[in-house]
């Protein structure tokens, strides 16, 4: 039984579009089970959607479908369309050329896509260099000036610093700089806050919630946690088994849930988590432990 929302709701013109969007990892001789089944979605410039689901439902293949780095025995059918650009089957110096300057990625691990033998302001400079070659004195400034913008106060102690000699929050606000530097259309956030303790949490939410407001990029932050979409996503997206589940506005979602899946995920959020987050959770779906 086929377990598509009812229809979102209307929303400006699509920055990305993603319309019937499958994929399936080969198995062993012959095709294995499907990562996404017939995916369509839609984000408008500057908006901030929440994926939301448990491991396996197609979350990460969904976000590495939409830069290009599924396996090459992946196979994916569908559209995927940024700006009205087809991403599909775009030969991978063109996709190079999109990646870091109109869609970027932070990984779940940020000490594992960064280098260990190199200093993290250099990481940053190569991001901006391979999109937008620069004087090394601007180029330094513009590292600098990411840094602070990601509540990094002392800019040129971490530029200069190597990944180990960095704490997990300061290593997530750094991969964060890294993701911003090109000023992207669209950042994806790939669980971005699972290693981190639950303070660490609110705080990197925080800033993704301040960098929303402040820029005009676009956001997809993939997470199974719902505390932390609360008061910040414009829009949640409910993954299940790979197909979308259910697609509307934030307080809707967490308010009046539609389907089964989306009001356990609710009911199964951590009573451990900081107390603003779940305020802002309880604000929103408060109603639905009172049948609205």
């Amino acid at each position: 039984m086929s377990c598509l929302s009812p229809q979102a709701p209307a929303r400006g013109p699509a920055l990305l579009h993603i319309a019937q969007l499958a994929v399936t990892y080969p198995g062993q001789g012959q095709s294995g089970p499907a990562a996404l089944r017939g995916v369509d979605l839609d984000i408008a410039a500057g908006e901030a959607v929440g994926i939301l689901g448990e491991s396996g439902c197609g979350k990460s293949t969904l976000a590495l479908s939409i830069l290009g780095l599924l396996p090459a025995a992946a196979r994916v059918e569908g559209s995927i369309e940024l700006c009205s650009r087809q991403l599909l089957g775009l030969p991978e110096r063109d996709l190079r050329a999109i990646r870091g300057a109109k869609i970027s990625l932070i990984h779940q691990e940020p000490g594992l896509c960064l280098s260990p033998v190199m200093p993290v302001g250099r990481q940053i400079a190569e991001v901006i260099r391979a999109h937008r070659p620069l004087p090394r004195k601007q180029l330094r400034q513009e590292v600098e000036a990411i840094l602070e913008e990601v509540r990094l106060p002392d800019a040129r102690r971490i530029a200069q610093a190597y990944p180990h000699q960095l704490s997990g929050g300061e290593l997530s606000r750094v991969v964060i700089a890294q993701a911003l530097a090109c000023r992207p259309v669209l950042i994806i956030a790939d669980e971005p806050t699972r290693s981190l303790d639950l303070r660490i949490q609110a705080e990197i939410v925080d800033l993704f919630r301040d960098l929303h407001q402040r820029c005009a990029t676009a956001i997809l932050f993939i997470t199974h946690n719902p505390a932390l979409l609360a008061g910040f996503a414009d829009r949640v997206i409910v993954m299940h088994e790979g197909q979308v589940a259910e697609d509307g506005e934030a307080k809707r979602v967490f308010c009046q849930p539609s389907h089964a899946y989306t009001k356990s995920l609710l009911q199964l959020v951590p009573h451990a988590m900081p107390a603003a987050q779940r305020v802002n959770l309880n604000s929103q779906a408060e109603p639905l432990h009172h049948g609205c």
